[in-house]
């Protein structure tokens, strides 16, 4: 492993340098003593903590375990990145560190070796260093000591007396070096500030994951409590039809075991009797058979009708299991939305749509309930009134200043369809983008030209290619400045959602392309 690799490993990913008395967490990361408690300092007012590193969540503070190993390899790095940055004095024996270093006799003094150092102008200090050739001109090998304002460089007397830079304006290292860093000063405020925003925008969405972890517990929390309360109320119902049916069964099952026994009574006694007439037939004597008493046909008991046993019995009364099933269903939906509203889940009927025959193109049939727009080769006789588009679109009779709305487009009548809300404001009379939905920053659009796009201020946004979508929703949260497609289907789809600051009323809003028709559901 190289140094620069080792360097990368030895630093903290807080203050981006050296571990300073590093401590480790539970997840294994390590940080900086300070570094890691401002962080958990920060996230004090929360549910949770966590690791800046991997994002591990702690439900307690975690506790801080200092990284031994770790803090001597970093000490023992440091010391030796100290003996190699170090620069020696050049007369020293054994070595010394040195305190300036001389840029015209390319050497560096100790403070004993500095007190004798010439003092001549010539002599020009600097802090320690090992790097002369970089303080002198590549061409000439003079030290540097001007900047050249032109060419932005760094040179040396020859180069500006006789030089690529003769003649040019130039100044005093020292003086070009402050103007740059009075210059610095400003991009150091603006880098400061741009700093503070970004990190305000890293708080914004730390609070906005915090709130969306929240709002979806929450959301979970509910939508478990409302199918509980559903299970409950569907238990209910088939607990009634079970127990109805077992009672039934129950009555039936009595019945048949009552008269089961009732003729198996009769079944015995007629076994009796018909053992005794067969024992007459045996008898030879003809006057003991005449003197024996004649079987009375009277007390032979009729066979009956063999189904008559099964009616007498009864039949399950399914009519009427039926008829408690359909009715505890029908009370089930009638509770269903008291049940939603219950768990804070608000019904989302559909808004009503209808479209405004005095904005729709010539080129449109509107239908007489004013829910479905056919293109037509043959225009419309309509007069020209302001709303009218002269592009081939219509918008719907109401607008939308406030709320949440929904409603969906059948699309499965037509290959290439636009669909979604515009201003009123939008352009009308110029058949272009500028009254195109989604084309300009009046409207939204989602259409489908041989694959799905998101289109608004003339961008296009790409979704694939859905060769199944028939129907479209549409969920507009006006005060909320978000506008959502979805693909009505099993399981719905989210197609895509843009998000703005309405300030003009909206409108549903449809571009009928040849051979088509959309229709409102």
């Amino acid at each position: 492993m190289t140094t620069s690799d080792l360097r990368e490993e030895l630093d903290c990913s807080i203050c981006l340098d050296l571990y300073k008395d590093p401590v480790s967490l539970k997840c294994g990361h390590n940080f900086c003593w300070d570094c890691i408690v401002t962080v958990l300092d920060t996230q004090e007012g929360s549910s949770h903590y966590s690791c800046p590193e991997c994002r591990k969540e702690y439900t307690k503070r975690p506790l801080l375990e200092k990284n031994r190993k770790l803090c001597n390899i970093v000490e023992r790095f440091r010391s030796a990145h100290r003996e190699e940055t170090e620069v020696s004095c050049t007369y020293c024996d054994p070595p010394v560190p040195a305190t300036k270093s001389c840029l015209h006799c390319e050497a560096s003094c100790c403070k004993k070796h500095l007190s004798n150092h010439s003092k001549s102008a010539d002599h020009i200090l600097i802090e320690p260093t090992t790097s002369f050739k970089d303080r002198k001109c590549s061409t000439h090998k003079e030290i540097l000591k001007y900047y050249c304002t032109e060419d932005r460089a760094c040179i040396c007397m020859s180069c500006w007396v006789a030089g690529d830079h003769k003649g040019h304006q130039v100044e005093l290292l020292n003086e070009a070096s402050e103007k740059k860093k009075e210059k610095l000063k400003d991009v150091t405020e603006k880098l400061n500030s741009e700093r503070q925003k970004t990190e305000k925008r890293i708080q914004n969405l730390e609070n906005h994951r915090t709130q969306e972890k929240g709002k979806a517990a929450d959301v979970i929390g509910r939508v478990t409590e409302l199918f509980r309360d559903i299970r409950k109320q569907l238990d209910g119902v088939e607990k009634r039809i079970l127990t109805e049916a077992s009672r039934q069964e129950e009555q039936i099952l009595l019945k048949v075991s009552d008269l089961i026994r009732q003729l198996e009574t009769q079944k015995d006694e007629l076994t009796r009797k018909g053992n005794e007439v067969e024992d007459l037939h045996k008898i030879t004597d003809p006057l003991t058979v005449l003197k024996k008493e004649m079987i009375s046909d009277d007390i032979i008991p009729g066979s009956g009708d063999t189904n008559s046993d099964v009616r007498d019995a009864g039949c399950l009364d399914e009519g009427m299991i039926s008829q408690m099933l359909h009715r505890g269903l029908l009370h089930f939906t009638d509770s269903l939305i008291d049940l939603k509203i219950k768990r804070q889940f608000p019904v989302m009927e559909k808004s009503d749509i209808s479209l405004d025959i005095n904005t729709a193109n010539y080129y449109i049939i509107v239908s007489q309930n004013l829910k479905s727009a056919t293109y037509t080769d043959k225009p419309e006789t309509r007069p020209d009134v302001p709303e009218r588009f002269i592009c081939r679109q219509v918008i719907n009779t109401r607008s939308f200043s406030s709320g949440r709305h929904y409603w969906e487009v059948d699309v499965s009548g037509a290959e290439e369809w636009l669909i979604g809300v515009a201003s009123q404001s939008i352009e009308r009379k110029i058949d272009g983008s500028e009254s195109y939905i989604g084309y300009n920053v009046k409207s939204w659009g989602l259409t489908q030209r041989g694959k799905l796009y998101a289109k608004h201020k003339n961008s296009t946004i790409y979704l694939g290619s859905i060769s199944s979508l028939k129907t479209v929703g549409i969920y507009l949260d006006y005060d909320a400045g978000r506008l959502s497609f979805y693909q009505q289907c099993d399981p719905i789809r989210h197609l895509h959602t843009f998000t703005a600051t309405f300030t003009e009323p909206l409108y549903a809003a449809f571009y009928v392309f040849k051979d088509s028709t959309i229709r409102i559901i």
